[in-house]
């Protein structure tokens, strides 16, 4: 890796973060109905089965039930996609990161932004027909490790499914947005969130929950569709007393899952993780949900489970589910005793390959996790049929005939001594939707390498934390960097757009991005493959070479999926726009060219639009210092550590802000003791989601941290790093 490298590596504290700290406008619902609004036509389940043979629309989150993101449309070809102009913009509520897939059915376009407010426009020219915000307080933000976002709705019979920051899952009228009935899916006193788009299977809504950051007890769940009554619940790891929940996980932790974890640690206390955040799927030829399951907590093996007993199931692992009843059929674990954040909620994708006897087609299951490797598994049986790492990795060398991972000596970092690790918690690939081609028979993925420093802590998780992860998030920084260094982080950083053979396992082509953190991929019949980037365009691809056709700037980070569909005849692609979500948080200081505040959009393309996008606004924040440098250098250093664990996952490594929340550096409340109290210890700003930390810094810890955060604001001017 080379000494310089491995020097910069150990200041690399990418986590998967973030609480929020700027407000929430939340504004009254209209539900009022106008003339713009048609009679809904309403999604059956024979429409949710056959949504690949209807692709005028786009029904469900990953486009259909196979979640391929690839659509028969044939309007937009190689011929004619350099025509392709913006038909539309519609402004979303608030300027904070945007994941949503809009859905699209009827006419109307479901889109959800920040802070899970819904909105339903028309998709032919992007009018508000009405806008529901389920008012998510302010404070609750902190409860989320990476950011307010929300990736989408589902939508059935009527009605629109909102899974809602705060745990509620919600159905709305789809014509007035009403709320028809609104259910809390988690006990709201722990630090659970919903991301994800629901789903609807078979008259019931799946939905998981977040939050394995900050101690939880993953789970998925179904509720009946019509009256919000819940059919089954699945607990992903087991119940901390090794007892039955009355859940259909019961039999499966008995006779297969208790024995794989310890009796003791920090999982008997933080719930042991396994949260269910984004990827469900359901399989009709097997009639099963599959379910990605996310890291532990703490992500510290040593600390969640000391005893070492086993691989700690379900965690990192692909579940499958009887539809019907939620009882286990078959698991893959991906990471087994996960101690990396190498969540396998990423996409899940089913598809059809040549890969049964004599070359016939075999049902599998496709997931690139974010550990880096790529799997097909038997979709039946859950059978590992073959895999290969698709980035550089030094966690493992290989994968067993098994497909279990073949650890590298150093991977455990189990000596107490910083040791860089990749691909990081932030993943080879993260929730950034990955689609399948089959007519090339390619799967497309926004690929990246951000390493992270991991030390071990030594020391139990303090209860009182916000982020328990058991490891030392200030392992080898010193006080002062010198010029530059920002920068030179970023040359560690990798982003890539990767065409990967299923089959053959290796890449057909890749396409090198400036840097990681790129959208998601939609696939069109017609050997085009889309994909937006963070730092703001979208562009068309070759399906089959990766040769770019056709690229546009959308004036803000174009990181969501993209969906497709056809009004009048007219092909419309459209994305959601924003700048924030985790490596805008915890990781994106220094990327500029994306920083807000910016607003929230929706996109839409057709050939031939004429429209234009809004200029970026202008930054107004004074890049300096607001008072005197002060400290000792101790004091400093011990901000610093505190900096780390309270700071860093919202604010910025080094105190570096993306943008996205105040850069504490130039901050007048930095440079004044007394607003500095009042905000960090007394909770001034908790309506905003700048809670109070009294319960876990001291006076004189929070004195230490605003020593260490306007030393790096005058280390800045030093360096010739301010003012720009």
């Amino acid at each position: 890796m080379g000494n310089i490298m491995s020097k910069l590596l150990r200041a690399s504290l990418y986590t998967t973060a973030c609480a929020v700290l700027i407000a929430c406008s939340n504004s009254t619902p209209d539900t009022a109905t106008t003339d713009a609004v048609n009679e809904t036509m309403r999604v059956s389940d024979a429409a949710l089965s056959a949504a690949a043979q209807t692709p005028e629309t786009w029904l469900t989150y990953g486009g259909d039930y196979k979640e391929q993101r690839h659509s028969r449309l044939t309007g937009i070809t190689k011929d004619n996609v350099a025509d392709l102009g913006v038909a539309w913009t519609f402004d979303l509520s608030t300027g904070r990161g945007v994941e949503s897939t809009p859905i699209v059915h009827d006419g109307i376009m479901y889109v959800t932004g920040a802070w899970s407010i819904l909105h339903a426009l028309d998709a032919k020219t992007g009018e508000e027909i009405w806008t529901y915000d389920p008012e998510v307080a302010g404070e609750d933000a902190i409860k989320g490790c990476c950011d307010v976002v929300n990736r989408g709705v589902a939508i059935y019979d009527g009605k629109v499914y909102l899974g809602v920051f705060d745990g509620r899952l919600e159905a709305l009228d789809a014509k007035t947005g009403a709320v028809v009935w609104s259910k809390v899916t988690v006990d709201q006193s722990q630090p659970y969130t919903i991301t994800m788009a629901p789903r609807i299977v078979k008259g019931k809504v799946i939905i998981g929950n977040s939050g394995g950051e900050l101690g939880v007890r993953g789970y998925v769940s179904a509720f009946d569709a019509q009256t919000g009554s819940m059919d089954w619940r699945f607990y992903t790891v087991p119940n901390p007393k090794k007892q039955p929940d009355g859940a259909a996980s019961d039999s499966i932790m008995t006779e297969l899952v208790n024995d794989t974890w310890g009796d003791t640690g920090g999982w008997v206390t933080d719930g042991g993780g396994g949260t269910a955040w984004d990827s469900i799927v359901y399989d009709e030829a097997n009639d099963q949900i599959l379910v990605g399951v996310g890291n532990g907590s703490p992500w510290n093996a040593k600390i969640r489970d000391p005893e070492g007993k086993g691989d700690n199931l379900f965690l990192s692992s692909i579940l499958a589910l009887d539809a019907d009843t939620g009882t286990y059929k078959w698991h893959f674990q991906t990471t087994p005793r996960d101690q990396w954040d190498f969540t396998a909620t990423q996409s899940i994708i089913l598809a059809d390959l040549p890969l049964g006897e004599n070359g016939a087609d075999r049902r599998v299951v496709m997931q690139a996790p974010k550990n880096g490797f790529f799997y097909v598994l038997d979709a039946e049986t859950g059978e590992f049929i073959s895999g290969n790492n698709f980035v550089p990795m030094n966690w493992a060398t290989g994968l067993d005939e098994n497909g279990r991972p073949i650890e590298a000596p150093n991977a455990r970092v189990t000596d107490g001594e910083p040791n860089p690790i990749f691909p990081g918690p932030l993943g080879a690939h993260n929730w950034h939707p990955m689609a399948y081609s089959p007519v090339e028979k390619l799967a497309y993925i926004p690929a990246q390498m951000i390493p992270q420093l991991f030390q071990d802590n030594q020391v139990e998780p303090d209860p009182d934390a916000y982020w328990n992860l058991g490891y030392n998030l200030s392992a080898g920084i010193p006080p002062e960097f010198p010029t530059g260094t920002v920068d030179a982080f970023r040359g560690f950083n990798q982003g890539w757009l990767v065409a990967w053979d299923p089959i053959k396992q290796e890449a057909r082509w890749t396409v090198q991005h400036d840097g990681p953190w790129n959208g998601g991929i939609l696939s069109l019949d017609t050997g085009i493959v889309l994909q937006g980037q963070r730092e703001g365009d979208v562009s068309a691809y070759d399906a089959a070479t990766g040769d770019k056709l056709w690229t546009t700037d959308v004036k803000s980070g174009a990181l969501s999926g993209m969906s497709t569909y056809e009004i009048d005849g007219e092909q419309y692609v459209t994305i959601t726009t924003g700048w924030g979500s985790a490596f805008a948080l915890s990781a994106g200081y220094g990327y500029k060219s994306a920083v807000p505040p910016q607003v929230g959009r929706v996109v839409t393309f057709k050939l031939g639009g004429t429209e234009i996008i809004p200029d970026k606004m202008a930054s107004s924040i004074e890049r300096s210092p607001k008072g005197e440098r002060f400290g000792t250098p101790d004091q400093i250093m011990t901000g610093l550590g505190l900096y780390s664990e309270s700071c860093l996952v919202c604010h910025g490594p080094l105190a570096v802000s993306s943008g996205v929340l105040p850069d504490l550096r130039w901050s007048y409340a930095t440079a004044d003791k007394n607003e500095w109290t009042d905000i960090v210890m007394n909770g001034a700003l908790s309506e905003n989601g700048m809670v109070s930390f009294k319960e876990q810094i001291s006076p004189e810890g929070m004195e230490a941290i605003r020593a260490y955060v306007m030393s790096q604001g005058h280390l800045a001017v030093k360096n010739g790093e301010a003012g720009k």
